[in-house]
């Protein structure tokens, strides 16, 4: 059709009125059809262009569920599409969000959003040197601590965007009268990814509602790109030393699933997970006999909670000596950036960076493969 036009004599009535009706056929038929933005890794949001909107769409919310959550973001300004009633709508670009979990501080930063941030839940967990300061100062409502929810100060700062997630534990959950509420609450699915860079690639998703997706592409892009090279470094190793995780917590011991993100981060730093036969993403709860069972000759122990020494882990448990891994001294935390309130950077710039934390774990695993590296996020346990 648009070679038709080239070609016509646009000078002539007729022709122009025909070239006039074409282009709005032409509209017509595209309004409805959607554009959508190509993912790498993630596989629980995806990201559809309309002429009028991006929608957005949420899956895998929590473990068994069904459910999708829709998000239509339209620019500010424009008259409002007519959209089904299941849609939220969000006007972008934000100007006004709260953090309801630390992870989005690290996309947000990523972004150069930081200053959007007008509350946030737990800020005493918060690690970001500015966001805590302007937390401490009042620029940043704390309104939320564990279950307590203050949901008058929510409404009084009058978000644009109000970011938070859903494991299906209530101690921890937005509670249903925020989401009714009738406020920007959004839904993200980031810690149900299953391989590192499908959670950084979240920052996709965060940044579409800054209007922000090529900045967002950029860091990605730096990011994956890291990561895939590293990976090559171990790719071809056939000596792969045996790695466990985690540690008991209220009397059970909570091991991430061989299909999780902390078993492929393992598997492409160049270890052999202990678990990495196990199916599915709900991970396994033992006690700390069946761990023994299957860990005790494991060559190195990482992610044990909150232990940064092993008085400390021996103190909580003696039978933590029976590891081979705490014998042999090879037993690594991820708490070197740890604050003075508990809050941990690797929840924040190590989810958007996960090819630091990557060249970290080689490091421990293979360090002859990266002398030069210094720890960012892991420390030693001694």
């Amino acid at each position: 059709m648009v070679s038709i036009f080239r070609l016509s004599r646009r000078d002539d009535p007729f022709m122009r009125q025909f070239y006039l009706f074409g282009l709005i056929y032409l509209c017509a038929l595209t309004a409805g059809k959607a554009n959508p933005s190509p993912l790498a890794y993630a596989e629980n949001f995806e990201i559809k262009h309309y002429l009028t909107h991006k929608l957005l769409t949420v899956k895998n919310i929590s473990h068994n569920s069904t459910r999708t959550y829709r998000y239509a973001l339209v620019p500010r300004g424009q008259e409002m599409p007519s959209l089904p009633d299941d849609i939220s709508i969000i006007r972008t670009p934000v100007r006004r969000v709260i953090a309801m979990e630390t992870v989005f501080i690290g996309y947000l930063d990523a972004l150069d959003e930081l200053d959007s941030i007008v509350g946030a839940a737990t800020v005493h967990l918060i690690s970001e040197p500015n966001v805590r300061e302007r937390s401490q100062n009042g620029e940043i409502r704390s309104i939320q601590i564990g279950q307590s929810l203050d949901i008058e100060s929510v409404l009084l700062l009058e978000p644009d965007l109000i970011l938070t997630s859903i494991s299906g534990d209530p101690a921890f959950d937005i509670p249903p009268k925020l989401l009714r509420s009738g406020l920007p609450v959004v839904i993200t699915a980031g810690y149900m990814e299953r391989h590192p860079l499908a959670r950084s690639e979240w920052i996709k998703f965060i940044g579409a509602f800054f209007d922000a997706s090529e900045k967002a592409q950029q860091v990605f892009d730096k990011c994956s790109r890291n990561y895939e090279m590293l990976t090559q470094l171990t790719a071809s190793l056939s000596a792969r030393p045996s790695v466990f995780s985690g540690a008991p917590h209220s009397g059970a011991w909570y091991v991430a699933s061989g299909d999780s993100f902390t078993a492929r981060a393992i598997h492409d730093a160049g270890g052999r997970y202990v678990w990495a036969d196990s199916a599915g993403q709900n991970g396994l709860q033992l006690d700390t006999e069946r761990v023994l069972l299957k860990a005790a000759d494991a060559d190195y122990w990482i992610h044990p909670t909150h232990y940064r020494s092993l008085a400390e882990l021996f103190g909580a448990e003696p039978r933590f000596d029976k590891f081979r891994a705490t014998r042999i001294g090879q037993v690594y935390n991820n708490t070197k950036q740890v604050g003075p309130s508990g809050g941990n950077n690797i929840w924040e710039r190590g989810i958007v960076r996960p090819d630091e934390v990557l060249a970290d774990l080689i490091k421990v695993f293979h360090p002859e493969l990266m002398p030069q590296h210094e720890l960012i996020f892991y420390e030693q346990i001694r």
